[in-house]
């Protein structure tokens, strides 16, 4: 089992930044991708980064360059640096790793654009 452990959520501006960070821990050999997706109010899921392990990472047209993943592999760990973001960046932000063609996912963290 893998537990991902989330954090950085919070209120913010339009036009400001937030990082998120999530954590794996657990039994872990080989996670691949580590990403990001959200959920707004009455809105499906949705996909909005991953990276991989050997540095590649791709994106969401609709944050394509405004948020930045990074993955520190030595320590199991994904960030999102999200700039300019606007109140439509409104949802609960979600980790996804896969190890082994299984799915594991964060609790969630909450991002709020709001003036």
């Amino acid at each position: 089992q893998v537990q991902l452990v989330e954090s950085g959520g919070g209120l913010v501006q339009p036009g400001g930044s937030l990082r998120l960070s999530c954590a794996a821990s657990g039994s872990i050999f080989s996670i691949n991708p580590m990403g990001w997706y959200r959920q707004a109010p009455g809105k499906q899921r949705e996909w909005v980064a991953y990276g991989l392990s050997g540095g590649s990472t791709n994106y969401a047209d609709s944050v394509k360059g405004r948020f930045t993943l990074s993955r520190d592999n030595a320590k199991n760990t994904v960030y999102l640096q999200m700039n300019s973001l606007k109140p439509e960046d409104t949802a609960v932000y979600y980790c996804h790793v896969r190890q082994f063609a299984t799915d594991y996912w964060g609790q969630g963290t909450q991002v709020t654009v709001s003036s």
